[in-house]
């Protein structure tokens, strides 16, 4: 168990609960949510107090404060729950998963009351055994903090939610495990300021170089226990599971038949990006066991700090990174407790972010990103056109879309309006990471010179003769769709069939011939050469730049292109994509 006795630890917890008496007394009445977790919480707490002190007898110095209302009700729950921890733990003395007071945050400090509550109910009324008349809260409450944290950075900043039934047995396992795969994606998906994107793969076959130096260490060179695969084949359908099996091996061989250190996982996880966590994270406690603590042999490639920290923490310790620019080096790597330390900085930060107290701390250079001719619009259904974002404005991200969508919020110095990423430099991750428009209703506005609605979007069937007049073209004939139905089958972007022969990274386009097929051009086989583009955003119409295989050359911007007519000899489609190198 863990000791508080230390005299700065009681001052800070004394600090945190004046902090939260002061802010529930600046508020006439709490949200009805708040109010019946802290109702129910008492009402719990007053039932496990029965059973610890006896029916109606309670310790020196109790509360029972049962106004939910009351401007000091979770103060006095967290000191009421205090009396029954001392009662049943010792004066000053917890359990190792006990949270207690962290943040001045009324919601967290419940939220943290209610979990507490619950493992003292376990140890009195034996795990998961209640009282008939518990009331009980969502089974989220009774999880790990960071796993708490973690799930509610997912839900905010990338409307990602669990779907695990409540009545789901290890229901918390059972959550770590259903977003472990977003939080990994998001930790090798986001490019910090300070490092390139991360490979999964590369960093595997790192722990696998690791091994085999903590190996030469312990055994000598070239020597290796009894089964020892070796595998380094980047390409390995086994690479993952022949690494655990060696580090498995390794261990058996220096510990024990079966005995590991405190903490460790001994599996790999569903996906690269997770396993790469669970065997760095096996490799360093060994190294730790084996070698040395916070030494490693030459040329040791897992040098970061965190690596050796249980795979959740990592998570939760990147997300504060990235939302909130929590500094990991800013802690003593060297501390015995490094990984307890900088889970309980980072969460503390996700509870009790900082405030933006101007508006001029809104925008700063870093905040923002230039427009690539972006269509602007007064609405996320993109249907009150405003006019193109002209290239190079720039703009601040605000709120992205839910799901697969890719439109933003964005304002800039005279305008707020909704346009589509893939026509800004706003990378993809950062995009993801922005909060969504969900619960929110921003106003939207046009003051720049190149506003010029609202107004529909433009459509194959419009005109643009302004455009082809600074170009100096004369414009042409813009086909009517309707007239060409008549003639042609018309096709989804889907059946349009795209082979890219060279790609231009500063135009952002890419050379390719077209064809328009009778099924999706994955899979289908009659498909016939395109013949003519016509291009609606000048007027004009796309001359081929050469001919590949007795196809024409066409150069396309990279991204979904709506204002074209693509025709073939007997079909045509009035979109296409033009995918980046990045993604085929």
């Amino acid at each position: 168990m863990m000791r508080w006795h230390h005299h700065t630890l009681k001052l800070a917890l004394l600090t945190i609960l004046l902090l939260v008496g002061t802010a529930l007394a600046s508020v006439s009445a709490q949200s009805t949510p708040l109010e019946q977790i802290v109702f129910d919480t008492r009402t719990d707490l007053e039932l496990l107090a029965d059973s610890v002190f006896g029916v109606n007898t309670r310790s020196d110095g109790w509360i029972g404060n049962a106004d939910a209302s009351s401007p000091t009700a979770i103060t006095d729950l967290w000191f009421d729950n205090e009396l029954v921890a001392n009662a049943l733990y010792g004066d000053s003395a917890r359990p190792p998963t006990w949270i207690g007071a962290t943040v001045p945050v009324p919601a967290i400090l419940a939220r943290n009351i209610r979990h507490d509550l619950e493992i003292s109910a376990d140890l009195q009324f034996g795990g998961g055994q209640r009282p008939e008349t518990w009331r009980g809260a969502a089974p989220l409450l009774r999880c790990d903090r960071s796993l708490q944290n973690a799930v509610a950075l997912l839900n905010t900043y990338y409307n990602l939610q669990s779907d695990i039934p409540a009545s789901t047995f290890n229901y918390c396992q059972a959550v770590a495990a259903d977003i472990e795969d977003e939080l990994t994606n998001i930790y090798f998906g986001t490019q910090l300021a300070d490092q390139a994107l991360l490979d999964p793969l590369d960093l595997i076959l790192a722990v696998r170089g690791d091994l085999e130096r903590l190996a030469d260490e312990e055994m000598g060179l070239n020597t290796r226990p009894d089964g020892w695969i070796g595998n380094r084949d980047r390409e390995s359908s086994t690479l993952i599971s022949d690494v655990f099996l060696d580090l498995q091996r390794l261990a058996d061989e220096q510990l024990g038949l079966n005995v590991r250190p405190d903490g460790w996982i001994g599996a790999v996880g569903v996906s690269p990006t997770s396993s790469y966590f669970t065997l760095r994270h096996d490799l360093e406690l060994l190294a730790d066991e084996t070698f040395a603590v916070n030494e490693r042999p030459n040329g040791w490639q897992g040098l970061l700090p965190l690596a050796r920290c249980e795979p959740l923490s990592q998570q939760i310790v990147f997300m504060a990174s990235v939302q909130y620019n929590f500094n990991v080096n800013t802690l003593d790597t060297q501390a015995e407790n490094f990984c307890t330390l900088a889970a309980d900085e980072a969460n503390s930060l996700v509870e009790n972010p900082p405030q933006i107290e101007s508006e001029e701390q809104l925008v700063s250079e870093e905040d923002l990103f230039i427009s690539e001719g972006a269509f602007a619009y007064l609405d996320v259904g993109a249907t009150r056109y405003m006019g193109i974002l002209p290239e190079g404005t720039r703009f601040r991200p605000l709120y992205r879309n839910f799901s697969d969508s890719s439109m933003m919020f964005v304002a800039g110095e005279d305008f707020a309006l909704y346009i589509d990423r893939r026509w800004t430099d706003l990378p993809e991750p950062l995009y993801r990471a922005l909060p969504t428009l969900e619960g929110v209703a921003p106003i939207s506005f046009c003051n720049a010179y190149w506003c010029a609605g609202p107004g529909p979007t433009p459509t194959p069937t419009g005109g643009g003769p302004l455009i082809a007049l600074l170009v100096q073209t004369t414009p042409a004939a813009t086909p009517d769709t309707g007239e060409l139905s008549i003639e042609k089958l018309q096709i989804s972007w889907t059946n349009v069939r795209v082979t890219y022969l060279a790609d231009n990274a500063t135009t952002r386009t890419a050379q390719v011939t077209l064809e328009v097929c009778a099924q999706r051009a994955d899979v289908a086989t009659a498909c016939e050469p395109v013949t003519r583009v016509f291009d609606n955003s000048t007027g004009t119409e796309r001359p081929p730049l050469g001919q590949s295989n007795g196809l024409n050359i066409y150069e396309m911007r990279y991204g979904y292109n709506t204002n074209l007519i693509i025709e073939g000899t007997t079909r045509f489609s009035t979109d296409v994509w033009i995918s980046d190198p990045t993604i085929r």
